[in-house]
Order: structure tokens, then C-alpha cells, then sequence
């Protein structure tokens, strides 16, 4: 009996033995799923090509003479603006916006005056606004980098704050040293901001942007606005403009009207 009674015992012990490595195993891992993306939405390339011109005249520096509305005749050897804050209407009125939208348009670097626009979302858009200048959340942000990089020379260091527009020439009927033309243009507040958002008309036509078509968006900039309506420039009064104020703001009103849309390419 106490045989049995032992070999009970141990047949006991064995089981609850077995049962405790059973209950303490490690849980089966469960499989491992693939990571959730969302697809990218898909965009293509857009193009504004930004044509000098000076009244009916292509913009050529240094060597062509020009006449604006006050008789002044004059050439033009330096031109550079900022463009900013690209805004595109699509044809069911959503809008998309360049993120990180600043671009320096200079007309002695023919590459600049070809602006590319990647990943626009694919539709058709029957409308662009954008700002001429640098917004003034750049401008009380201090000097920065790319299209905003001092370097540029489009930067007032003692003025903190962003040069919008720049024109140097000659005229005979400047009356400053050498007879010199200098408009620099800046002013991002209060009632001399020269900051001007527009919206040059597509006149009915649309800029398709697909996975086979690059539309190009032709804007002709008219130099010759700087010195006329509303404000009649005439060289011999006024031919400097180097810090924001009343003189800065007379040429950014002029020049809000400097863009038109000449064509659009959809190929």
C-alpha cells in the first residue's frame, strides 16, 4: 500500500509540474502587420516664365533707352523683384498654395526669370495670386537663406528688413551724381507698406497640370508701371528711393499694375 500510495504521490508531482511550464510559456508573438501609408496625392510641374518688358519694349539692361510719361528718357542696368505666397484657383474654386512660396526674379540671370513650381496637385486653374515683396513675417525674421540669403543684396541689414523691389539706371535728367537712378523699394507695415498681392487675369484660359503636361504661365512685367499711374514719376524730382517711406510707397503703388498674363502654354 505504501508503495502505491508513493508512486501516486510522484505521478501528482509530475503533472503539476508539467502543467506550471505550460501556463508560464511565453505568448505566440503575433504576426506582424505591414506599416498603414497614405499615397502621396498626385502633382506635377508648373511654369511662370516673367517677361521684361519697358512699355511696348523687351527689357534689355544697359544698352536700350526708354522714354516714360514724364520725358525722361533713360536705361535700366539692374532689375529685381521678390515674388511670394503663389496661390493657384483650381476650376471648382479650391485653392492650392506653394508652401515655402519665395522667389527672386533678376533680370541680369535669365534663369531666375523662369520660376518652377513642383508637386501642384493635378487640375485645371483658371487663377493666380501671389505678392510682389517678402511678407513681413520673413521680414522681422532676420536674414535667411535660398531666395532670402542677404547675398542676393536684397536685404537692408541696418533696416531689418527686406529690399521688395530694386531698380538701378541712368538718365540724363536725374539730377543725383552721375546722373544715377537708384529705386530701392521696402516697407512691410504701417501706411508706407509697399506689400502688393495681384491677380493677373487668365483671361479665361486655364493652366492644366497632368502627369504628361508642364503648363508654362507667360507674365509680361512692364518695367515703365514704376513711373506712371497713379503717380507720375518724373526723374529730375525724384530718382532715389533707398528706405521705406512716402517715396517708396508712390513706386509700389505703381508698379501693383506691372503684371499681365501674355499666354498660356498647356504641353
Amino acid at each position: 500500500m505504501k508503495s502505491i500510495s508513493l508512486w501516486m504521490a510522484l505521478t501528482c508531482l509530475i503533472l503539476t509540474f508539467s502543467n506550471c511550464k505550460k501556463n508560464t510559456k511565453d505568448p505566440e508573438p503575433e504576426p506582424t502587420q505591414p506599416p498603414v501609408t497614405t499615397p502621396a496625392t498626385p502633382g506635377g510641374t508648373l511654369q511662370i516664365e516673367f517677361e521684361g518688358a519697358v512699355g511696348d519694349s523687351s527689357l534689355v539692361l544697359s544698352t536700350q533707352t526708354y522714354t516714360n510719361q514724364a520725358g525722361n528718357t533713360f536705361n535700366i542696368t539692374l532689375c529685381k523683384y521678390y515674388i511670394s505666397n503663389i496661390r493657384l484657383t483650381k476650376n471648382d474654386n479650391t485653392v492650392w498654395a506653394e508652401p515655402n512660396s519665395y522667389h527672386l526674379v533678376d533680370y541680369s540671370d535669365i534663369l531666375s526669370t523662369i520660376v518652377e513650381i513642383p508637386n501642384v496637385p493635378y487640375a485645371d486653374y483658371k487663377a493666380i495670386e501671389f505678392m510682389i515683396g517678402v511678407d513681413s513675417a520673413r521680414n522681422v525674421s532676420g536674414a535667411q537663406s535660398g531666395a532670402l540669403d542677404p547675398a542676393n543684396g536684397m536685404f537692408w541689414s541696418w533696416n531689418s528688413g527686406y529690399i521688395m523691389a530694386k531698380m538701378e539706371g541712368t538718365s540724363p535728367q536725374s539730377t543725383a551724381t552721375a546722373n544715377k537712378l537708384t529705386i530701392h523699394v521696402g516697407g512691410f507695415s504701417g501706411a508706407n507698406s509697399v506689400l502688393k498681392t495681384v491677380s493677373p487675369s487668365f483671361g479665361g484660359n486655364v493652366a492644366k497640370v497632368t502627369s504628361s503636361i508642364t503648363p508654362k504661365i507667360h507674365l509680361k512685367c512692364d518695367i515703365m508701371e514704376w513711373f506712371q499711374s497713379p503717380n507720375v514719376i518724373d526723374f529730375s524730382t525724384l530718382n532715389t528711393v533707398h528706405m521705406p517711406g512716402a517715396d517708396a510707397k508712390k513706386i509700389g503703388d505703381n508698379y501693383a499694375d506691372m503684371f499681365s498674363v501674355e499666354h498660356i502654354h498647356n504641353n
